[in-house]
């Protein structure tokens, strides 16, 4: 994958440069210091993923990140970051970021990346935790697992396949339904296909789909969708 990172401290951005572009499958081709360079960056050299702090000088993150995502749809953008607060994590998913990680452990980083080149979204636990809460209109809590893949429902794990969702999922279809309900659980395309007893490409076109009806961007912002809507 070809990334692009962007972060105000120049000698975080050379350490990422060194470490992601020693894996086999990583390629850094630009790095930046602003936003305003991130975001030129981005569109001139289209990169897969863009890999974003928060708070950098000029465009911050946020704007950076929703200015590559109305522009280069086929990017995803990342957030790695030391901040933690609701608001930027609720922005962030809002926008269609496709991933929220805290700044702790390089080496979870790599895997991280993958993760999202593979269609899903990846929150950091605590950034998980949080957002489930925000969601949902509660507290968040503080604290946190380690980085894991998944969407703001699974800390809680209450959306259930056979639930009906309400009038805010009334223009989908009863399969969709199921599709949006497990997805609100945190679950991955292949747990989605074995528990609705349907193909990994099924489960896809069903995401798809839902994005159109709903006008979102994201599996994640389905998620976030649910919790706001239909509890």
């Amino acid at each position: 994958m070809r990334i692009v990172i962007a972060d105000d401290d120049r000698i975080v951005v050379r350490s990422l440069a060194t470490i992601l572009g020693a894996q086999e499958d990583i390629q850094v081709v630009g790095t930046a210091c602003g936003g305003d360079e991130a975001l030129a960056l981005a569109c001139d050299l289209r990169p897969d993923v863009a890999l974003l702090d928060i708070q950098m000088p000029g465009m911050d993150g946020i704007d950076c990140a929703a200015a590559i995502i109305a522009r280069l749809p086929q990017t995803r953008v990342v957030f790695l970051t030391t901040f933690s607060d609701d608001d930027y994590i609720t922005r962030a998913l809002e926008i269609g970021a496709s991933g929220y990680l805290i700044k702790q452990d390089v080496e979870t980083i790599a895997p991280a990346l993958r993760t999202v080149m593979a269609g899903q979204c990846v929150l950091e636990g605590q950034v998980l935790a949080r957002a489930t809460a925000v969601a949902r209109g509660g507290a968040a809590p503080a604290g946190g697992a380690g980085p894991r893949g998944g969407a703001p429902g699974a800390a809680g794990g209450h959306a259930r396949p056979g639930d009906d969702g309400g009038p805010a999922l009334a223009a989908l279809t009863r399969r969709e339904r199921d599709v949006v309900l497990a997805v609100a659980d945190g679950l991955g395309n292949a747990e989605i296909a074995a528990e609705l007893c349907m193909s990994e490409g099924t489960v896809r076109n069903h995401i798809s789909s839902i994005l159109t009806k709903l006008g979102l961007g994201s599996r994640t912002q389905i998620a976030v969708y649910y919790y706001r809507n239909c509890r």
